[in-house]
């Protein structure tokens, strides 16, 4: 159970919620400082000042005085207007995610809101509820809106939703099968529910979750692409590297890929034979680049801790009961980071594609099979899994271009720059699922060479997840239907089973 009260909420809580369903609360002393804080809304919305997103319109239209008798009118019709998202249907743990962020905004009490707002919000959550939510809607400034409108509209009783099931039912059965009523907005909760940077945080937070897990496959990878190749374990010794340039993230991919090497006999073969003083940038260098990619995880991290601490409302209730406009719902800190993602996400997989190739071609194999196959020329081997690993790098360097450096006027020039945060998390989570691809078949290509070097052992910790990868993925031999392969060993990943056969990494 996850609780829920004034204070920010962990990346742990995030994936809990989105990825597993974990059941959420509100602690009481935080129900009661909404309470609290709501009282003073209504006090304020009774007098005769104009206070933006409660007697006033929104937007470009901030200037237009709402009477008290529209109000109930102005915040439905705010969250059915805003309620303008097009393309395809974000996925589930997205939507639940920025579900459970704005929630966690609600309990911080700087809101407005009412109680039962949040207790609503947090009962679409239990209840497995989804609202549905499209591709495009969000420049990423004045928060995600049209996302967070999607799922507002559903908390009215109105708009899409899918059962805990994935099966899209009307919204009015959805609510009365979970014992929920439709909320009536009052003053300030439309703008409340829609003025946050949740969609893209969440994102952001199941990015780094999922690049943790990857940034090791690629250390693991590498080793088995290194024994592959008769490569040398030297230039991963401990003191090239913290020593010398002292980025924490290389030493602890040096230090990864030296411990997987340790006892291979292939490697003790060939560094026996003296043959090669040095091997090529892909496998010499490959600390310094998942090295760099861990080190922009940590900064996104910091970023992305910020944010889960923050408090995003536009207007917001100050500590003394001040409700003050602000700028906090810009994406710029988020999306930046998301881009720098983007940007070492395709690097990684650019150097893996590299040592792919390298393995596949006689010229630079060191005595393998051109493209590993077992009879060349009858049989192709592995030459198109590397094709499609070129085509997923190539899509990967198209969505390092950044999404933060542009920017488009919105809102009769009232909103003339924008984040466009929302797109940067979208083209990321592309980009993370391609990488696990191209390292899946990096891994598959490395493990076939692995065994063609045979009667040759390699390290124990190769031997493990080559093992527990053969249990799914038949060896070397003679042409057979690839594509299965290549998505059994991207499962392997995704799961961490093979992670988990190579031993502890950092």
């Amino acid at each position: 159970m996850i609780t829920l009260n004034s204070s920010g909420v962990t990346e742990a809580d995030v994936i809990a919620v989105a990825r597993h369903d974990e059941p959420v609360e509100v602690s009481a002393e935080a129900l009661a400082e909404v309470a609290r804080v709501r009282a003073h809304v209504d006090e304020l919305a009774s007098g005769d000042t104009p206070i933006y997103g409660i007697s006033t319109g929104f937007g470009a239209l901030a200037d237009t005085s709402i009477p008290a008798e529209r109000r109930t009118q102005l915040q439905r019709s705010l969250i059915r207007s805003h309620a303008a998202g097009t393309g395809p249907e974000v996925e589930r743990e997205v939507v639940r995610a920025l579900m459970f962020l704005r929630a966690r905004t609600l309990a911080s009490g700087h809101t407005g809101v009412r109680p039962v707002v949040l207790e609503a919000m947090i009962g679409l959550l239990n209840a497995g509820i989804t609202p549905v939510v499209h591709e495009y809607g969000s420049l990423g400034c004045s928060g995600d809106l049209a996302p967070l409108s999607h799922c507002a509209l559903v908390l009215m009783g109105e708009g899409r939703a899918k059962d805990r099931d994935g099966v899209e039912r009307p919204v009015p059965e959805l609510l009365a099968g979970a014992g929920l009523e439709p909320v009536v907005l009052a003053e300030k909760e439309g703008l409340a529910l829609i003025n946050g940077t949740d969609g893209m945080l969440g994102m952001l937070v199941l990015a780094l979750a999922d690049l943790d897990e990857l940034v090791k496959a690629a250390d693991l990878t590498t080793s088995l692409t290194v024994q592959g190749l008769r490569g040398r374990d030297t230039v991963f010794a401990p003191e090239l590297h913290e020593p010398l340039r002292p980025h924490p993230g290389q030493t602890t991919s040096a230090a990864n890929i030296h411990r997987l090497l340790q006892g291979s006999e292939i490697i003790a073969d060939a560094m026996s034979e003296g043959s090669r003083v040095q091997d090529a940038y892909s496998l010499r260098c490959a600390p310094q680049v998942s090295g760099g990619v861990r080190d922009t995880i940590a900064h996104a991290r910091t970023v992305a801790q910020r944010e889960l601490a923050a408090s995003i409302d536009n207007p917001v209730v100050l500590a003394d009961g001040t409700i003050s406009s602000n700028g906090n719902f810009h994406g710029a800190p988020v999306g930046y980071v998301l881009d720098f993602l983007a940007i070492v996400a395709a690097d990684l997989a650019s150097m893996a594609e590299r040592r792919t190739d390298r393995m596949l071609d006689k010229q630079r194999s060191h005595g393998l099979p051109p493209f590993l196959a077992d009879d060349p020329g009858v049989d192709s081997g592995l030459m198109i899994a590397q094709y499609t690993q070129a085509g997923l790098v190539a899509e990967m360097k198209r969505l390092a271009v950044p999404a933060s450096a542009d920017s488009i006027p919105s809102s009769a020039m009232q909103e003339d720059h924008v984040s466009l945060g929302w797109h940067a998390a979208r083209k990321l989570r592309t980009s993370v699922d391609n990488l696990r691809r191209v390292l899946a078949i990096e891994l598959a290509a490395a493990a076939r060479a692995v065994d063609l070097r045979a009667p040759l052992k390699p390290s124990e910790p190769a031997q493990r997840v080559i093992g527990a990868l053969r249990e799914k993925v038949a060896g070397p031999g003679p042409d057979r239907f690839l594509a299965p392969a290549i998505e059994a060993t991207e499962e392997l990943l995704r799961t961490g089973e093979l992670l988990a056969a190579a031993g502890p990494l950092d």
